[in-house]
């Protein structure tokens, strides 16, 4: 391992081990999420209709995803895509 872990049973050890991965791997999809996120936003800031929509259709299953996965709760997930497509359609 070579790092210190203050676990001394073999459990816990392996519960930190899959803790961190588990942590890695949801830190890597919740910034994936704010990216597609942030690409709907940036796109409705410069009034790009079209860009926005597109934007928002690549984004709705990577929210929908992460909900279904626990990275965020599916009420959070709602209610961005509620807001995200509201801020869409203000755009035509």
């Amino acid at each position: 391992m070579g790092e210190l872990v203050l676990a001394h049973h073999k459990s816990a050890i392996k519960r930190i081990r899959q803790t961190k991965k588990r942590t890695e791997r949801n830190k890597h999809q919740r910034s994936t999420l704010r990216t597609f996120v942030k690409r709907v936003r940036e796109a409705a800031e410069n009034k790009d209709a079209n860009a926005a929509r597109e934007a928002l259709a690549a984004a709705i299953p990577v929210i929908d995803k992460s909900a279904s996965k626990g990275i965020i709760h599916k009420a959070n997930a709602a209610r961005n895509v509620s807001r995200l497509t509201k801020l869409v359609n203000s755009l035509s």
